[in-house]
């Protein structure tokens, strides 16, 4: 099996048998493709008491059809950033086991014993450990790829080796152009059509997003996973795994902290759909508040005490004041892509499931209002924000003015 082809599931299984350290020669496997994403078939093999992944990238956007070709490369970005992450983050991505690039196909750990975390979140589900995690995962994969804690010619390579201009471009399209013109690529519900058409008219907020889309253009500030939200991590209450690095790409490190707060607070949004009674929708609105803000401010201290015990740029570490100031700088970007990643869930062309399954139309209406006032807001305060307080605030005042 060498050219490239999109496998069957009797493929997979031949290609998880070769693999002998993971299955007995005589042992009997069961294989089903359980991808549902737009770019990637995922064949899950068992023999009942063991399980592997096989991810095999598509050469176009499966959303879309064989009309949106994509690059096959974007698998060897996926698996060298995997890799990546597990030596930098131990424990929090899923182990590889093995990369074919003619077939664009990475072997992992299976992950089934956990969930996705939306849809445990859609569920009502709580995870106490969850910021400490991701706050953990995000510290260490972002100081480490950065020019703070890692040599700065070796990143200059690295920043080549993970060169991503298709991936980048669906990104640069759908979340920083697209939801603020009339594009065909847009997919909104007609009731929300004067919310749409407001975007394309906000000059103001045209500004914010061009400036947010400029850093995203140029700013190779730390290794990114790229496509951070909570469709993309495996949890359970003492375990959490992020998947998917495909966009991995070198820029502004705020895009991903911002896309995980962006979707906690597009659950926060749906709330209305997913809680019936008043006191539980306004007591899981508080965890997940609490979650943004202890995210950030674990994010915060875990990222300072990295600068401190491993920077290796003496004049960053040392000059007056550059400290906080690149944290401030840090936590504006974060509000600033966290709004845009709001915003392109509900107007763009991919959305989140928190929103989109809510039955009942009136309520779907009030959360993809009420997220998108959250997304505007959050953008409009990024560049004078001083604290992950005004974020959780401007949250709660959006929320009650929906139900004055």
């Amino acid at each position: 099996m060498s050219a490239y082809h999109p496998l069957t599931e009797r493929e997979a299984v031949q290609i998880a048998r070769s693999l002998n350290s993971l299955f007995p020669e005589d042992a009997k496997l069961i294989c089903r493709e359980i991808g549902d994403g737009n770019l990637n078939l995922v064949f899950h093999i068992t023999d009942g008491a063991r399980s592997v992944i096989l991810k095999q990238a598509l050469p176009y956007a499966k959303v879309v059809g064989e009309s949106w070709p994509l690059t096959l490369d974007r698998a060897r970005i996926e698996s060298e950033a995997l890799m990546l992450e597990g030596r930098l983050a131990p424990g929090l991505v899923p182990a590889v086991y093995k990369y074919d690039g003619e077939l664009a196909l990475t072997v992992m750990e299976d992950l089934s014993d956990h969930v996705i975390m939306r849809r445990g979140l859609m569920e009502g589900e709580r995870y106490p450990l969850f910021a400490d995690h991701i706050s953990t995962f995000l510290a260490q994969t972002l100081f480490f790829t950065s020019d703070l804690g890692m040599n700065q010619q070796r990143k200059k390579q690295l920043v080549r080796e993970f060169i991503n201009p298709e991936l980048c471009k669906i990104t640069e399209d759908l979340i920083f152009d697209d939801p603020y013109t009339d594009s065909l690529n847009n997919n909104f519900e007609a009731h929300i059509r004067d919310e749409a058409q407001a975007l394309w008219h906000d000059g103001p907020l045209h500004l914010e997003v061009a400036l947010l889309r400029e850093k995203f253009l140029t700013q190779a500030q730390a290794l990114l996973h790229g496509d951070l939200h909570t469709g993309s991590i495996f949890i359970k209450p003492d375990s959490t795994k992020v998947i998917d690095p495909e966009f991995a790409y070198f820029g502004p490190m705020g895009f991903d902290i911002g896309a995980v707060i962006a979707n906690l607070l597009l659950n926060f949004a749906a709330r209305e759909g997913h809680d019936k009674e008043d006191v539980a929708r306004a007591e899981y609105r508080r965890y997940l508040l609490d979650t943004v803000r202890e995210l950030w401010t674990k994010f915060e201290a875990k990222f300072r005490a990295l600068w401190e015990s491993d920077g290796i740029d003496r004049l960053a570490s040392a000059a007056p004041g550059y400290r906080d100031d690149y944290m401030l700088r840090l936590l504006r970007d974060t509000f600033g892509y966290a709004g845009c990643k709001m915003i392109r869930r509900i107007v763009g062309l991919a959305h989140v499931a928190d929103i989109d399954r809510i039955e009942d139309a009136a309520a779907r209406e009030r959360a993809q209002r009420l997220a998108l006032s959250i997304g505007r807001s959050i953008i409009m305060r990024g560049r004078s924000a001083a604290s992950i307080e005004e974020l959780t605030g401007i949250t709660e005042s959006a929320a009650a003015a929906f139900h004055a």
